[in-house]
């Protein structure tokens, strides 16, 4: 054990049938010295040294020697000393009282010197393994990896508990000595307590058990030759098991947030490009538009192959500027620049106006419009959720076979109003619905058509923006369904005019 004096080291690795030996040594020493002392010094004196081998033999050696030494000790000097010598016979009784004090001055002396001394052991090994477990924790608090923590941990069993040590985190990779048990690990996870391993080695799993969650677990193996911990061995230990916990925590946490970090530049530099292309397209699209519409309006009228190129032009063009308009609409809402004009307004007015300027993109399709009567009236951007029903309105032509009907269905639902875009198409995938609402995230059944993902971005970016919220399902009968929900709030009063 770290701190122990070079003295104690050495008593340390005697046995205690060699500690008896000592003892007995210790005593006729004494004896021997004493003997020449015997006409110089009265027998009142002579007890005193005995009495005082005593109290360095319980110092030095402990509880057990010393208490041999005090018996002997009384025995010695009733047989060298006290008349008749070399016998145990007492020629006067009070001897007898000198003998009964003597003895019981030496388990007394033996008894408190033995337990002074383990206490200052007590104390010293419990300060020692104090200043360990703050070392440690200094030296956790600097980790950067999990495999500095694992190196950490190693270190601080081997110099402790003489010990073997294994970490088994969640969510990470690392090699699993052969004397791990999986079965004790999850007991141990299950019940937030230690469990010793069977075997030659007892094996100790420790949870980690962090302030969030259990984060793994801490195994730890004794030598063969090490006896079962005590108690403050598995105090020790699992104190330990706390320390390496939050410093799990600490770094999943650092993981998290670089991760965030890393995510939200990644988000502004491509909001920023974004934003920058958009308006850098924008005004070139504009005289490209019009000019597609100049050739395909022109009077005389152009001949039928020029029209039909300038026909095709003007449509690529309408398409080009569409998708400019939806990137910088989609930086814009990212970047938390748009700012909502909100009048309470009917929400069918909506629905008819979206209709109405999409009238040439649904004139292949039978559009079925059901609006639940005496809808309230809610509190929203008209622009911009027209723009939500406009692009959920193409995607659905888009999708739909010709002729298909398309349906849009609008109902109270709660403390919300739920306007529903379905089709006849051929539906959203199995699984991953959610990423469909994410920037440039298409379904795989739309790869046969023209588009860049970026429609269902901004109708969710635009309906989260009004407190709302929207959802992807399959229609019944077949096909594909986007629900988006905007709150009913309360409507001001209208005060009536008076005559």
């Amino acid at each position: 054990m770290r701190g122990m004096t070079a003295s104690e080291t050495v008593v340390e690795r005697f046995s205690e049938r060699q500690k008896l030996a000592l003892s007995v040594l210790a005593c006729s020493i004494t004896a021997i010295v004493a003997a020449p002392l015997s006409g110089l010094l009265d027998l009142a004196n002579m007890v005193m040294l005995f009495l005082l081998t005593v109290l360095l033999v319980a110092v030095s050696l402990g509880r057990n020697p010393a208490v041999l030494a005090a018996v002997l000790s009384v025995v010695l000097f009733d047989v060298f000393f006290v008349p008749p010598r070399f016998s145990l016979a007492v020629s006067n009784l009070q001897y007898l009282i000198t003998f009964a004090v003597m003895l019981a001055t030496a388990l007394i002396t033996a008894h408190l010197a033995a337990s002074l001394k383990e206490k200052a052991r007590d104390a010293e090994r419990r300060e020692q393994r104090t200043r360990a477990l703050y070392e440690i924790a200094g030296k956790l608090a600097g980790a950067l990896n999990l495999t500095q923590v694992a190196e950490i941990v190693d270190g601080f069993v081997a110099g402790e508990l003489r010990a073997v040590s294994a970490l088994n985190i969640d969510e990470a990779e690392a090699a699993i000595p052969s004397w791990f048990d999986t079965t004790f690990a999850s007991r141990a996870r299950e019940t937030r307590a230690c469990i010793a391993g069977t075997g030659e080695c007892p094996v100790y799993y420790l949870p980690l058990a962090a302030p969030m969650r259990v984060r793994g677990i801490l195994a730890i193996r004794l030598a063969a030759d090490s006896p079962v911990p005590a108690a403050e061995n598995r105090a020790l230990m699992e104190a330990l098991a706390s320390l390496v916990a939050i410093a799990v925590e600490r770094l999943h946490y650092v993981e998290v947030a670089q991760s965030s970090e890393l995510r939200m530049a990644t988000e502004r530099l491509r909001s920023s490009i974004l934003s920058a292309l958009s308006h850098d397209l924008r005004t070139p699209l504009t005289v490209l538009v019009g000019l597609a519409d100049s050739l395909f309006l022109s009077r005389p009228q152009l001949p039928a192959a020029a029209l039909e190129t300038a026909g095709t032009l003007r449509e690529q063009a309408g398409r080009l500027a569409g998708l400019v308009t939806n990137l910088l609409e989609m930086a814009r809402l990212h970047a938390g620049s748009v700012n909502l004009r909100r009048e309470w307004q009917p929400i069918d007015e909506v629905i008819g106006s979206s209709l109405k300027l999409l009238g040439g993109a649904l004139s292949r399709h039978s559009v079925h419009v059901d609006l639940q009567p005496e809808l309230p009236l809610l509190n929203f951007d008209a622009v911009l959720i027209e723009r939500v029903l406009c692009n959920l309105l193409e995607n659905a032509a888009k999708y739909s076979p010709a002729g298909g009907e398309i349906a849009v269905i609008a109902q109270q639902v709660g403390s919300t109003v739920e306007v529903a875009v379905g089709d006849r198409g051929p539906g959203f995938p199995e699984g991953g619905n959610q990423q469909l609402f994410e920037m440039f995230v298409r379904g795989e059944r739309e790869s046969d058509k023209p588009g860049t993902g970026l429609g269902l971005a901004i109708c969710h970016a635009i309906v989260e923006a009004h407190g709302g919220s929207i959802r992807i399902e399959q229609r019944d009968g077949g096909g594909a369904l986007v629900v988006f929900a905007l709150p009913r709030g309360e409507p001001p009063v209208v005060e009536p005019e008076w005559p």
